[in-house]
């Protein structure tokens, strides 16, 4: 008959095979973001398993939400020229046409209707 390991046996026996296991204290939230949905965790209790090196989180918590995350524009660049061109055909300044190319998503056709509906 197999006797049962203390607690205070496994804590050596964790710590001999380079094991160590904590909590982080003071979680107030988990955010895990993917490129469809964040999932939020609130009032989390998050356990962290040091193994070698290498951390593992465990997060447990009282109340889970999800939502679907909007996806993120990429940073455009406009070119000179385009903003040139947005410029000269509506006569509005470099400045405001950067901005319409910005607004457009970086299409001339767009930003020069843009422009010249707002006057």
């Amino acid at each position: 008959m197999r006797r049962r390991m203390s607690s205070r046996e496994a804590k050596r026996m964790m710590q001999r095979m380079g094991m160590n296991m904590g909590e982080m204290p003071d979680v107030r939230e988990v955010i895990f973001k993917t490129s469809e949905k964040q999932i939020t965790v609130e009032n989390p209790h998050v356990a962290i398993l040091d193994l070698q090196g290498q951390k593992i989180f465990q997060v447990t918590g009282e109340r889970i939400t999800e939502s679907a995350t909007k996806s993120e524009k990429a940073e455009i660049i406009i070119p000179e020229e385009d903003a040139r061109l947005v410029a000269d055909q509506t006569g509005k300044t470099m400045e405001e046409a950067k901005k319409a190319l910005e607004e457009s998503e970086g299409d001339l056709a767009k930003a020069i209707l843009l422009l010249q509906t707002k006057g």
